[in-house]
């Protein structure tokens, strides 16, 4: 029984730890916040490029998130990054990763592109 308390903590502190990590190194923003930056930033679906075919914020550039870690040398550390995917749970460990890099200024869409209702493009 010990055993399971002592597992239930560890496995607690861990979320928490995440938890705030993420928090500091990324703002979720609304879709009107989003939409106020997201032209003077780097914009990028990291969905993949079949999901980004079929329906895209205008603008947007697709690095997925499988391809992120070898494609970051298309990522300015000196310019603010918005990110998004389907929801959230993609962009928030691009986030994490870009982090890790160096990346400072790293924005997500709460919700995701499925609560997007601004301009779309699809190819």
């Amino acid at each position: 029984m010990e055993f399971l308390i002592i597992i239930a903590v560890a496995l607690l502190a861990v979320g928490l730890f995440r938890y705030f990590r993420q928090k500091n190194s990324l703002k979720t923003l609304t879709e009107d916040q989003f939409r106020q930056g997201y032209r003077k930033a780097q914009l990028i679906d990291v969905r993949e490029p079949n999901e980004f075919d079929k329906g895209h914020i205008l603008g947007a550039r697709n690095i997925p998130l499988t391809q992120m870690k070898q494609r970051l040398i298309e990522l300015r550390k000196d310019k603010p990054v918005y990110l998004y995917c389907q929801g959230s749970s993609r962009s928030a460990r691009a986030a994490q990763l870009l982090h890790k890099k160096g990346y400072e200024d790293i924005n997500q869409l709460k919700g995701g592109f499925k609560k997007w209702t601004g301009k779309v493009k699809s190819k």
